[in-house]
This record gives C-alpha cells, structure tokens and sequence, in this order.
C-alpha cells in the first residue's frame, strides 16, 4: 500500500521520538516544529519540520544543516497516494513564501503538497545571504558609476561575503545542485513516500534533472516549468536569448495589422536607436529623491533593453507601445526605473552565497570565456552587456569545487515529463526546451503564447497551473484544458 500523509505523520511521529532506523546516513532526520516560516490560514490542514541533512555528504566529518519544509494536505479526503515536491528557481529564491497562499493551489484539490526550501535560501539554516553584495550592487547603480565597470566592487563584495560565510563554519562546497537534489531525496525516505510527483520551474529543473537521472525509483511524474537543460551553458547565450526575443516579439508586432500601422518598422528602428545610443549615449537628467539634487546617467543599449528585460507577462501588450515612446523622446518610463535606482537603499542579497556557489560550481567551469567576451562584443545593439552571471573574476575569488563532467550532460529518461514553456522567455527559451524533449520517451512540451517565465506561476491567469495539474492526474496524455485553448498572440495596446 501507498503512503498516504496519515501513514507520513505517523512516520514523522516515530522519528522525532528515535524510533525509526535504517537511514542510509544517521545525520538525515525530519522533525516536526510547531513555529512556521509563515501564518497558515487555520483551515488548512499541514505539518511544519526541518530536514536535518549533512552539510557536504562527501565529507564524513561534515556540520549538519537544517532545511524547512511543509507539508499540506489534500482537501480531498481520499486523496491520491502520490504528492507533489515543490521548490523553486533563481538559484536563490525561497519557496517559503509560497505556503500562504495554498488556497490558490489546484494542485491540493488532488495530492497533497509539500514545499522544500533549498539548503542556502532565506528560511533555511544557515541562511547564505551576502548584505555586501547589495551594497555593491547599490553603489554600481549611482550615476557616477552606472556606466563605469563595475568588476571591483563585486569582486571586493564576493570577498568579503566569502571569507564572513566561511568564517561562520559555513562549507560553500557543500551548496550545488547535486548536495539539493540528494536532500529531496533524503525527505522522501524519512517522510516514507512510496512514489512522488515533481513540480520544479526554471533553475529547479535542474535539480529535477539530477532526481530523475539519479534517484528516478520512486518519481511518478515531472514537470519542469522554463526548463533550464543541464547540457546548456547559460552563460554563453544570454544577450543573444535577450535580443532574440525582443525581435519575436515586435516581429509579432508587425504580423498585426493594427499593430504594424500604428508603429511602422517597429522592430528596424527599435534596434537602429540602440546601436545609435551605444555609440553616442543617451544623457538623462534625474531629480535624486533622496536630497533634491539633480544626477545625470548615462544610457546606452545594453541599458535601455531593460524596457524588456524588466517586464512581466502581463506587461507584454504594452510593449510596443513602450519602445516606441521612446523613440519619440517620452522617457518617462525610463526615468522612473532610474529614480527607483536612486530611491533604493542595500539590502541583504538573499542566499547570493548560496547563488554564487551553484553558479561558481556548474555553470562557470563550463563556459568558454572566449565566447563569453565574443558574445559581449557581438552585437552593436548592446555592445559591452556580459552574458556572465557572474563574471569569472567573482568566481574565481569564490573558489568553489568544480563539479564532474556529467552535470554538464543530457539525461535521459522514461518517466513521464511535461516542459512547459513561454513563447516570449528570454530566460530559458523555447529552443531549450525543445532540444530536451528527444531525450524523454514519454515527454511532452506546452508553449504558451505570448507569455515569458515560469507560466505555472501566474495567479492572475492560472492556466499554467491547470496545465501542470492535469498532467500529474494523468502524465501518459499531453494535457489540453479548455483554458490552453484561449491563450493566442498577444492583443498588442495601440492607443
């Protein structure tokens, strides 16, 4: 018989009393508290605890570490035996903040839920946050640095963070994508779950790869929601992911004819004026909100491409409209972005440490610095915009342990996977998610038009979710709700 969460609560029980044994490594254990992370609504039924796991299982020797983790039961009352994990992207991003708000989650009307912070984010201990990197970032967005290289201060930052993280007893080796996906997999026994279901969007898919590359006994079914391939090295195609989409979307544009006739040639001049402004930058004067005093930036094309980088889905008709107030000289969104720059003060920069070490561990051993520097200088739109996150100076001081080979490989897998994509991502685009679906015997790939990232998370618009839904209640069929059915291009705003 399936594990159902009364058998899991009555697991949980048996371990917070010592009562359970066998675990492969004796410093795994779950046990329940009853402060949360956040305030649930009292009518829904859950279980709070932290998962105790070792810090860098390839150190015997290794400090123990504590990740939280919710689990939310059903409101059906004969549920399916199968829950959903859920965790999600950035590296970085806590999943948290996510347990307020459960009454939206189609997911609970079948299968309980269970969030998972990774090792590093904001609610886990310890908390891998680097107050220094804020600062540095504050200061790189002053006028008297924003156009200036600002490699120093984040190299003084990664420093620092560095050696008071490590200072702390805190093991930076011990934060990738493999030491995460081995802790989901040490829940799932402690918790006794006989079979699972991933729900996993962006920079999590990654660690969904790993589950079903290698612990895929007990994974029923996947999704990954903008998937991020392991074999893609990020690092090398960002600007051009960038400048491609924004060409998607104003050649959309002029595929509309109310669009194309209020903004002729949309896409041709769009780029024309970023070239212009890289050679000759655009000089914007700024009312600093902080003391009255007027400060100049200076713009150029790998500044003003933010008008697209910045949105949201829901910002998408607006677009065109946007880019081409600019081009008659309304800057006004523009400078709103500048004077929120200056209105802002550091903050902690949660789990950049815990960033950094994924980043520094995976992504930049990997990368060609040669193409990275090529990529720099590509396109005259943009010239000087690094696809790097980070530079390889940071990682460099960061000094992490490269991983093996394999991470940076294709898996393959028989288990069922849904990848679901927004046309409009230039974060994880289309073509990524296509070059992965040959390797899934029994995968299947959703691109919702007109949308950009992580379509599962959209309240407004919860198609997504229904989708993703749909398939864990059957992920041998493609999924093709009523509502996929409504979701077209884009209605482009004229007026």
């Amino acid at each position: 018989m399936k594990a159902t969460l009364i058998n899991t609560l009555i697991i949980i029980n048996l371990i917070c009393f010592g009562l359970v044994s066998g675990q492969a490594d004796k410093r795994v254990s779950f046990k329940t508290s009853e402060i949360t992370t956040h305030k649930i609504s009292k009518d829904q039924d859950f279980t709070f605890g932290y998962l105790e796991v070792p810090e860098n299982r390839s150190n015997p020797n290794s400090n123990t570490i504590e990740i939280p983790v919710y689990i939310f039961k059903s409101r059906n009352p004969n549920p399916q035996p199968d829950p959903i994990i859920y965790t999600v992207g950035g590296p970085g991003y806590s999943t948290m903040p996510s347990a307020q708000y459960m009454k939206y989650y189609q997911y609970l009307d079948d299968r309980d839920f269970i969030l998972v912070e990774q090792r590093g984010n904001y609610y886990a201990k310890p908390h891998l946050d680097c107050p220094e990197w804020a600062e540095a970032l504050f200061q790189s967005n002053l006028p008297e640095n924003y156009s200036k290289d600002s490699k120093t201060l984040f190299n003084n930052a990664a420093k620092k963070c560095k050696e008071r993280l490590e200072n702390k007893g805190i093991d930076l080796n011990g934060y990738n994508t493999n030491e995460i996906a081995a802790d989901i997999n040490d829940l799932v026994e402690a918790l006794n779950i006989e079979q699972y279901n991933l729900l996993t969007v962006s920079y999590s898919t990654k660690i969904a790869q790993v589950l079903l590359r290698d612990y895929p006994e007990r994974i029923r079914s996947v999704v990954m929601d903008s998937p991020l391939p392991l074999e893609v090295n990020y690092d090398e195609e960002s600007v051009g992911n960038l400048l491609e989409t924004v060409k998607i979307v104003l050649e959309d544009c002029a595929q509309d004819s109310n669009c194309n006739k209020r903004f002729p040639n949309l896409k041709t001049r769009f780029f024309n004026y970023l070239r212009d402004k890289t050679k000759n930058p655009l000089s914007l004067n700024i009312e600093n909100p902080n003391d009255g005093t007027m400060e100049t930036f200076y713009l150029e094309g790998s500044d003003l491409i933010n008008i697209f980088s910045l949105s949201s889905t829901s910002d998408i008709p607006n677009i065109p409209s946007e880019i081409n107030k600019i081009l008659e000289g309304d800057l006004s969104a523009i400078s709103s972005y500048l004077q929120s720059l200056l209105n802002q003060t550091p903050r902690g920069a949660s789990a950049r440490g815990m960033r950094l070490s994924v980043w520094c561990a995976e992504e930049y051993p990997f990368n060609s610095q040669e193409t990275i520097t090529e990529e720099t200088n590509r396109y005259p739109e943009v010239t000087g915009l690094s696809p790097a996150i980070p530079e390889a100076s940071v990682c460099n001081i960061w000094g992490v342990k490269r991983v093996s080979d394999i991470e940076n490989k294709a898996i393959k897998t028989d288990i069922p996977v849904l990848l679901i994509s927004g046309e409009y991502d230039e974060v994880t685009p289309v073509k990524w998610a296509q070059g992965m679906l040959p390797n899934f015997k029994n995968g299947y790939h959703i691109i919702f038009k007109g949308w950009k990232h992580t379509p599962t998370t959209y309240w407004d618009n919860p198609c997504g979710m229904e989708v993703a839904n749909n398939f864990f209640k059957n992920p041998n069929t493609k999924p093709s709700p009523q509502c996929f059915k409504t979701i077209k291009t884009p209605k482009f705003k004229t007026n």
